[in-house]
């Protein structure tokens, strides 16, 4: 059936410019070769019982659930990369110590099934789960867990993003008391420890495979314990996963492969969903809503709102460098308008860099309200009367918090120029883009943030702390007093003085503005009504070990 619209589809364009004559040759082909597909596809049908048989050796391909999704992964080693896109696959290979709860960032046994913290806070004990085989068929035990850990901290800090940022310098030292204790020791305490281990980023690879596979791990091979086994990535199509029939968890998972594939445009997208070539899509336009309610065989699922869309604003870039024009830039924007038009009224406006349900959010901090007439003074005031031009980098995949990049950065497009500030679009590849805003190379840029662990830390020490310039501080913001506010944050296990901390820290980062924030969305997925289990996880990383295709 996709084979048929296919053809149908490049006869529509290849014939969209021909004179009648050419178009009834092109036609006659067209019905030519549907017949010649129909014939092929009856005679595979006749030869293998009638029934279409996967690519995994036999399994029935109603047991398959394929994953429309609208951008590709970046890497399949989950310690290199900080994209949602590669944490949605990684999440169903690779296995943290501990997990997040099914549809909470409540902490769960995972790889671990104990965890305590010193009273001093320095010291952290794990007791690990025993009889787990990574899909290689090695042990998964101590000795694994300190290999990854000591990875990650002798590797290159701009490869291992997430170590550094989370944990940095602090830990100081990793050891295998026995084959199931691990006891990691901290130069200071670290409040969101056990949460940060819970995150995609912390999963434990194997030692066996990241020995062998040298630079080839991630990409050509990919060794964790999780529930699906991985069997190959066509770059910008699909990658397929295969069930863990060893998988430690017995009965699971219910599927036998799963497919993601990259499918760019949101009206493609869904319209594969209607055709029954996927099971399930993330990124839909908020328009589709009411179509998708009103069909008896789909359904919608929302994904608890843990996320902020902002435009970063580069302070190290032009006139940027002036806090006056990161203001005035501020109150260039209309969000109200931006949600209306892309959100279908499905998000708020964001005020401060992390979503109200994050405990620590300080209600108290007002927004910068859309007045042009105040930007054009703030930039007068830094002597920008006539405006200037800059970069403004659109994102080209669709994400929980951004469901069109490129219509969301025409439109802040539209309210530069009503201040006078004249921005080109710029767009890149989605490994490529992320690379480029990571290097400070964009003046602005669209992007995003899914909080990993629902911890205030996770949101403004990784994303606006000095400690992550050249990580996941794109906007290059460097405050020492926000620093030593953020750090003190970390560094206490008293959760009322921490959240009275992050507060403070926030009222300073409004004043600064290296970013717009724009808006904290409501996600929303839709699927077959076939699928049956699936939950939405607030972190973005889905897991998909219970899911099933009922009929």
């Amino acid at each position: 059936l996709r084979q048929l619209r296919q053809i149908a589809t490049y006869f529509k364009v290849i014939t969209c410019s021909m004179n009648k004559k050419k178009q009834r040759s092109c036609l006659l082909f067209l019905t030519m070769m549907m017949l010649i597909s129909v014939v092929l596809m009856a005679c595979n049908n006749e030869e293998t019982g009638g029934k279409k048989e996967s690519d995994s050796g036999g399994n029935s391909s109603n047991n398959t659930l394929v994953f429309g999704r609208g951008g590709d992964t970046v890497n399949l080693d989950p310690a290199v990369v900080t994209d949602g896109e590669s944490f949605r696959v990684t999440k169903n290979i690779f296995e943290t110590l501990i997990e997040f709860d099914e549809d909470s960032t409540e902490l769960i046994e995972g790889l671990a099934t104990d965890w305590k913290v010193s009273d001093d806070g320095l010291t952290y004990t794990l007791t690990l789960r025993e009889g787990v085989k990574f899909h290689d068929g090695s042990d998964f035990n101590a000795e694994a867990v300190v290999y990854n850990f000591t990875r990650w901290a002798s590797g290159d800090k701009e490869k291992y993003y997430y170590y550094n940022s989370q944990f940095g310098d602090v830990i100081t030292d990793v050891k295998a008391e026995n084959s199931t204790t691990v006891v990691i020791t901290t130069s200071r305490p670290i409040a969101p420890f056990f949460k940060n281990l819970a995150m995609s980023p912390f999963a434990i690879a194997s030692p066996k495979a990241l020995k062998e596979a040298g630079d080839d791990f991630g990409s050509k091979v990919v060794v964790g314990t999780g529930p699906f086994v991985f069997k190959e990535w066509k770059a910008n199509e699909t990658i397929t996963l295969d069930k863990n029939p060893d998988y430690w968890k017995e009965g699971l998972p219910k599927l036998d492969k799963v497919i993601f594939e990259v499918i760019p445009d949101n009206a493609a997208r869904f319209n594969a969903l209607q055709a029954g070539e996927v099971d399930i899509i993330e990124g839909i336009n908020y328009s589709d809503l009411p179509t998708i309610e009103a069909n008896a065989d789909l359904q919608v699922f929302q994904r608890p709102s843990l996320n902020v869309a902002y435009l970063g604003l580069t302070s190290t870039r032009g006139p940027l460098k002036d806090k006056k024009v990161r203001q005035a830039l501020n109150y260039a924007v209309n969000k109200k308008a931006i949600i209306e038009a892309f959100y279908s009224g499905s998000a708020i406006p964001a005020i401060n860099p992390m979503p109200p349900v994050v405990a620590g959010y300080n209600p108290d901090v007002e927004d910068y309200p859309y007045d042009p007439e105040k930007a054009k003074e703030l930039l007068a005031d830094a002597g920008y009367t006539d405006g200037f031009e800059i970069e403004l980098w659109a994102m080209p995949v669709v994400r929980p918090y951004m469901p069109d990049g490129p219509k969301v950065a025409e439109a802040i497009q539209a309210d530069f120029e009503a201040i006078g500030v004249k921005s080109k679009i710029v767009q890149y590849e989605w490994a490529t883009y992320l690379e480029k805003t990571r290097l400070g190379e964009a003046d602005t840029f669209l992007l995003g943030w899914t909080g990993d662990n629902g911890d205030a830390d996770n949101f403004l020490y990784v994303l606006l702390d000095k400690d992550n310039i050249g990580s996941n501080n794109y906007s290059y913001y460097s405050h020492d007093e926000v620093h030593d506010l953020l750090i003190e944050a970390q560094s206490t296990v008293d959760q009322a003085k921490r959240e009275e901390l992050y507060k403070q820290a926030q009222v300073i980062i409004k004043e600064d503005a290296p970013w717009i924030p724009l808006v904290h969305s409501n996600p929303v997925l839709a699927g077959s009504t076939k699928v049956k289990n699936f939950i939405a996880h607030p972190t973005g990383s889905d897991w998909l070990d219970q899911v099933e295709l009922v009929e």
